[in-house]
């Protein structure tokens, strides 16, 4: 049976924080917080399953450790109100445990957690100063259908499954899970049989071309599909430097189409296309791994556009 250590902020060293032990809560510790919350309802419940199933993740209890789904999993818990979800994501990003280390972030978190009486949240504060202006994309309000639901939140068993494995491949390939599932949404609506008249196949509706650059070699198979379109995305993140309305552009009309006119190209469909990756998405931005590919040499010249 495992106790819990809470993480205490020893000091500062080196431009990290350095803490007593790794929050660790097992089954037992779990049920024992159910008590202390005092409340067995479904909403606690749930709360408590998300951050159990992320500390697993975190600290790879019983599946392998990947620290990127678990600051997913406490996001999700975060938005649900659960403190210790708030302060244990706040903490990640504080010492850079798994994902890159941002104050800004973590003071946002830390915040959350802080206003709910968090008492070491509220200890942290002082390690990271003050949140930044930027709500991190996972808090980030639903887009809603007309008939009130998240248009990004999985409608049926099926798109459970696609939900699932964007959210297990995408951090591998450094791509937000929400700029995916927003590909997915415009291309097949989570179809993976889609098939259009251009011969784009799949959920993330790869062209022969497209599936071939990137070794999909059964398009209608969902793994494969997304390993390819999110390759792909990966591609045109590191080519046009994580403009996020530029990858939108070059993944319907293709990169050379976005070079030739320096932007979006002047098409009603990308055009519309863009708007709306750009509404599912949030983010004019995303990070990118610039060893994946050269910038493209129209970049300056884009840019130059964008900006008169």
């Amino acid at each position: 049976m495992k106790a819990a250590c809470l993480r205490c902020p020893l000091r500062l060293r080196r431009g990290a924080l350095v803490f007593c032990g790794l929050l660790s809560l097992g089954s037992s510790s779990l049920a024992a917080h159910a008590a202390v919350d005092g409340s067995g309802d479904r909403d606690n419940e749930r709360r408590l399953a998300i951050r159990k199933e992320a500390l697993s993740y975190e600290h790879g209890e019983g599946v392998p450790r990947d620290p990127l789904r678990a600051a997913s999993l406490y996001c999700d818990g975060a938005r649900l109100g659960d403190a210790e979800a708030q302060f244990n994501l706040g903490w990640m990003y504080a010492n850079g445990r798994g994902v890159d280390r941002d104050d800004s972030r973590a003071a946002y978190f830390f915040s959350l957690a802080a206003k709910q009486g968090h008492p070491q949240s509220q200890k942290m504060q002082r390690f990271v100063g003050e949140p930044g202006p930027e709500v991190p994309e996972c808090m980030r309000p639903p887009v809603l259908a007309d008939d009130g639901r998240d248009v990004l939140v999985a409608g049926s068993e099926a798109q459970k499954v696609v939900f699932g494995l964007v959210n297990q491949l995408a951090p591998q390939y450094g791509v937000s899970p929400r700029l995916a599932l927003a590909v997915i949404r415009a291309e097949s609506n989570f179809n993976p049989q889609a098939l259009s008249n251009k011969n784009a196949q799949g959920l993330m509706q790869l062209i022969p071309d497209t599936s071939a650059r990137f070794n999909v070699t059964k398009p209608f198979d969902p793994e494969q599909n997304l390993r390819g379109g999110l390759a792909y995305l990966r591609w045109l993140l590191a080519y046009f430097e994580g403009d996020v309305s530029l990858v939108a552009a070059a993944y319907n009309a293709g990169e050379g189409a976005v070079n030739r006119y320096r932007g979006v190209p002047p098409y009603a469909e990308t055009r519309g296309y863009v708007k709306r990756i750009m509404s599912l998405f949030k983010r004019d931005d995303h990070p990118y791994d610039a060893s994946v590919t050269t910038p493209s040499p129209e970049l300056p010249r884009i840019r130059l556009t964008k900006g008169s």
